[in-house]
């Protein structure tokens, strides 16, 4: 099981219970115009667990276009991060003298 990242909390921890549906949807969708670089990984982790409370698969391919966003965001700022870092750890080349 992944790691909750740290800063998260669980909706039904909040709530005690499953969210009606039609705002577990709205939640999602929220979440996919306002998720940042800073926060995409507590909002993912939020989207999925909003994604798992939805009852029925009707429900969650309705989120599921919310969901590859959100996921596709994730994967392109962890690849620009991940560029930015390599790039910056190079060591200029060595000139001979000569």
């Amino acid at each position: 099981m992944a790691k909750t990242p740290s800063g998260f909390v669980s909706l039904t921890s909040l709530k005690g219970g499953a969210p009606v549906p039609a705002v577990a949807l709205a939640e999602i969708r929220k979440i996919y115009f306002a998720t940042t670089r800073q926060t995409i990984d507590n909002d993912f982790a939020h989207a999925i667990e909003l994604l798992q409370s939805l009852p029925s698969e009707e429900e969650r391919e309705k989120a599921s276009v919310y969901m590859e966003g959100i996921a596709q965001m994730q994967r392109d700022w962890a690849t620009a991060t991940r560029r930015k870092t390599k790039a910056g750890a190079k060591k200029p080349a060595r000139r001979s003298h000569e």
